[in-house]
């Protein structure tokens, strides 16, 4: 783990595009007047015949997106979270998902961490809306190792899929030579039998520098990093369930809907276990500085730490 090495992974998008455009002709990339915030601008200098701004309409540009997929092109639609999956959700269920096509919807500047922009600009319920829709593959990728995985991985899966990208600079977690993504697996970072955290996006290094600290301290607990939401690792989460206390799930997201509700349904069909969720409270966001907002929210170590003693019980 490099704890001075920071990115945020909407530059990651950005640079994993250029370089799938290098060998993907078929790779087309579309924006909503956001190309500098959302990253595409990396991939529109190299390859500005396949980028078109679709200007400020998120909605015609998912009808745009499905047409050209429609021809056989694998395109990558790019906006804010609160436009991508909001704004636009009708015409992704109806033009996108419902006949089925290859589109990727590349969600920037999701949850609390936009910051100064504010509630308006803060989405914390893009993954329920977006797993909520059938066909639609949903990505939340912890760091710049990860994201870039996910953007390729997004480009081989035949049908759409949702991705989320942060706004904010994150550690780089996955730089090792052994890390290896896989849609739909999840991935143990770190042992543990007394209590297992199951985190997504920023969260996961919130959740690896919790452990740490519960560590000296006697605890051990599990980390587990669950980038794809839908269809999630149900056989991560049951041996989680079977071998430890309690999960605890962490998230960038409202605790309705998203990886909490996710999880909490596996077990309780499967292996009933206590699961406590870490996220939003069901509020909405406020302006202010990003990593000032991740503690007011309840989204920080600190906080995990909390909840871990106070169900470890």
């Amino acid at each position: 783990m490099s704890e001075l090495k920071k990115i945020a992974t909407r530059e990651s998008y950005g640079n994993a595009l250029k370089e799938l455009g290098e060998t993907c002709e078929n790779l087309v990339v579309l924006d909503a007047d956001l190309a500098k915030a959302t990253k595409t601008e990396i991939f529109k200098k190299a390859y500005p015949n396949r980028f078109i701004d679709c200007g400020i309409a998120e909605c015609n540009m998912m009808g745009i997106a499905a047409g050209l997929a429609s021809t056989g092109k694998v395109v990558f639609a790019s906006s804010f979270a609160m436009f991508a999956a909001g704004r636009a959700f009708e015409q992704v269920r109806n033009s996108i998902c419902y006949p089925n096509l290859n589109v990727k919807i590349a969600a920037t500047h999701g949850g609390i961490s936009v910051g100064e922009d504010g509630a308006s600009h803060q989405c914390n319920e893009d993954f329920a809306l977006m797993r909520s829709i059938p066909n639609m593959v949903v990505l939340s990728p912890s760091d710049d190792v990860e994201a870039k995985a996910a953007v390729k991985a997004a480009y081989d899966h035949e049908g759409p899929v949702y991705l989320r990208f942060g706004r904010l600079a994150v550690p780089v977690i996955n730089d090792n030579a052994n890390y290896h993504f896989e849609l739909g697996k999840g991935i143990t970072l770190r042992e543990g039998n007394d209590a297992s955290i199951i985190a997504t996006g920023l969260m996961v290094s919130e959740a690896l520098t919790a452990a740490d600290t519960l560590a000296k301290e006697g605890i051990q607990v599990r980390v587990i990093n669950i980038h794809t939401i839908k269809p999630i690792d149900e056989d991560i989460l049951l041996k989680a369930a079977k071998e430890t206390k309690f999960l605890l799930t962490a998230e960038e997201h409202n605790v309705l809907g998203g990886l909490g509700d996710e999880v909490s349904r596996v077990v309780c069909e499967n292996h009933p276990t206590k699961v406590v969720r870490v996220g939003v409270e069901d509020k909405f966001g406020m302006s202010g500085p990003a990593a000032e907002l991740l503690k007011i929210y309840g989204l920080s170590a600190e906080h995990i730490i909390e909840k871990i003693k106070e169900n470890i019980g």
